[in-house]
């Protein structure tokens, strides 16, 4: 026992004692211990789209097709240079359908004559010089010369009236209906006009259609004639997870920049159309990308043809058929609630054979608790032959009594 509590009655020690308990109560109470911070739960936040600086802008993912963010993203806006990625698409298709070919040569007409666009952007071809189109593909996509641009369309279409034509049918395949164009290099005209929705649209189309292909965009200098050029999309240099697209600039159009970024499984494209220089679209550009990877993720559920369920066959050869997902299955969503995606398979209960390969039997819907996200089609991943008469006629009274029995 303490010295102090010796000389003290039991009477005297039980109240000293009674009394350092109740300043220890007093104390604890006057200073409750801190919480271990491992244990507070924080909410899970995520901040409105930043401001952008532009007449017009989106931010898409390129997989999911999910829109992230967006302003005046429908408004029709002069493309500029931007209108190069239709150009570029529209050469990409006829590479791919054989109808041209990279090694082709065309020779360079007056109308692609560098001298007829004073003072805009020129891969430098002269009259009557022989060029492949695929030295015109890295003049139209990195030096952006509006010369190559009408010396590509020429040697596809026959003339830049005739390719602009044939640049409008592809936009609407493409679903750009926003979108109308003039020319195959974008210089201003009163009815040549897009929107950044469709210039996102048109981006997507071309990493999907042409992956080969779109890595031009990447490409930083392209050398011509003995002259180097670099690419106008300084994005290249300053973000490492940029890798292509396209920049235009004219007095009426403003500073346009499509930019697309890949971090992970993850790309985004960006559009920003209008802003009021070089540095302004960049800037603008990478607060778009930067937000978008930093609060938002992208899933892929299901590859093409993965074996999301089977489902019984009535009247098969087979007693069971595989439902497969039609197509790759993305979304895109907070970062937050990545982990409560959920996916619900609806499908017909009393499939009856014969079925065809890529017949249409169901859906899976991709859900955040009760929002529906997606809704992706369910095909049957092959032919499913009937199993002759005794087996469809029993396959027929089994189909019966089981709907009897559901309903």
């Amino acid at each position: 026992m303490l010295p102090i509590l010796k000389s003290l009655s039991s009477a005297k020690v039980t109240a000293f004692l009674v009394l350092c308990f109740s300043c220890q109560i007093f104390t604890a109470a006057a200073n409750p211990p801190r919480p271990n911070a491992r244990s507070v739960v924080m909410p899970k936040l995520i901040p409105a789209a930043p401001k952008i600086a532009a007449k017009g802008y989106i931010l898409m993912d390129a997989n999911s097709g999910k829109v992230i963010a967006e302003m005046n993203a429908d408004e029709r806006l002069e493309p500029a240079s931007l209108t190069k990625m239709m150009t570029t698409y529209v050469a990409d298709y006829e590479l791919e359908q054989g109808n041209i070919a990279l090694d082709d040569i065309t020779v360079v007409s007056e109308n692609a004559w560098a001298r007829n666009f004073p003072g805009s952007s020129l891969m430098f071809l002269e009259v009557g010089k022989k060029v492949d189109v695929h030295s015109l593909l890295k003049g139209v996509t990195i030096s952006s010369g509006n010369d190559a641009t009408v010396a590509l369309a020429e040697h596809i279409a026959g003339s830049a009236d005739a390719f602009a034509d044939v640049m409008n049918q592809h936009a609407q395949l493409l679903g750009m209906t926003g979108s109308h164009f003039m020319n195959p290099h974008g210089l201003p005209d009163d009815d040549h006009y897009t929107t950044a929705r469709d210039m996102a649209r048109l981006a997507q189309a071309t990493i999907q259609d042409f992956p080969e292909r779109y890595k031009l965009y990447s490409m930083k200098s392209f050398t011509y004639n003995n002259i180097k050029q670099t690419n106008r999309n300084r994005l290249l240099w300053r973000d490492p997870s940029v890798d292509g697209f396209k920049t235009g600039h004219t007095a009426r159009a403003g500073y346009c920049l499509v930019a697309s970024a890949k971090k992970d499984d993850m790309r985004l494209i960006s559009v920003v159309m209008g802003a009021k220089s070089d540095a302004a679209r960049m800037r603008e550009s990478q607060k778009l990308l930067s937000y978008g990877f930093r609060y938002y993720k992208t899933l892929k559920l299901y590859n093409a043809y993965d074996v999301v369920t089977e489902q019984r066959l009535f009247g098969g050869e087979e007693d069971m058929i595989k439902l497969v997902a039609s197509q790759d299955v993305y979304v895109t969503v907070p970062r937050s609630q990545k982990d409560n995606i959920e996916a619900e398979v609806q499908v017909d209960s009393f499939i009856e054979a014969p079925v065809k390969a890529g017949a249409q039997l169901g859906d899976v819907l991709v859900k955040l608790g009760d929002e529906v996200l997606l809704t992706q089609s369910l095909v049957a991943d092959s032919d499913m032959e009937s199993g002759g008469f005794f087996a469809m006629i029993w396959g027929k009274i089994q189909k019966f009594f089981a709907q009897l029995l559901e309903g």
